[in-house]
Order: structure tokens, then C-alpha cells, then sequence
């Protein structure tokens, strides 16, 4: 969910990653890390055409 948020706050609120890191209560350099973990998945998803399956933890 990490990674989802971190896309989130990027592309659709549109938040420089200062603000998102301070949105996500984490270091600028551990938001960049978590939405390029996000990045390499929704790569791989769309290249090797695997489906992106989101489970929300509670």
C-alpha cells in the first residue's frame, strides 16, 4: 500500500516529493526508494503484461 500511496501523491495530487514524503511521514530519500519500487512494478506489469493485483492489508 506504501507503493500506492507513494504513486498516488505523485500522479494524481500531483505533490512534489518533499510534500509527499512529509504527507507519508518518511525521508525524501525513502519516499523516492518506495514510488521507484512502484515504478519497477507497474514497469514489469505492463512489458511482460502481468496483471497488477492490489491487496489492502487492514
Amino acid at each position: 500500500m506504501e507503493e500506492i500511496e507513494a504513486f498516488r501523491l505523485r500522479h494524481i495530487i500531483n505533490l512534489e516529493q518533499k510534500e509527499a514524503a512529509v504527507k507519508m511521514q518518511t525521508s525524501t530519500s525513502t519516499y523516492q526508494r518506495i514510488l521507484n519500487s512502484a515504478y519497477a512494478k507497474i514497469a514489469d506489469a505492463i512489458i511482460n503484461g502481468k496483471a497488477i493485483k492490489i491487496i489492502k492489508h487492514e
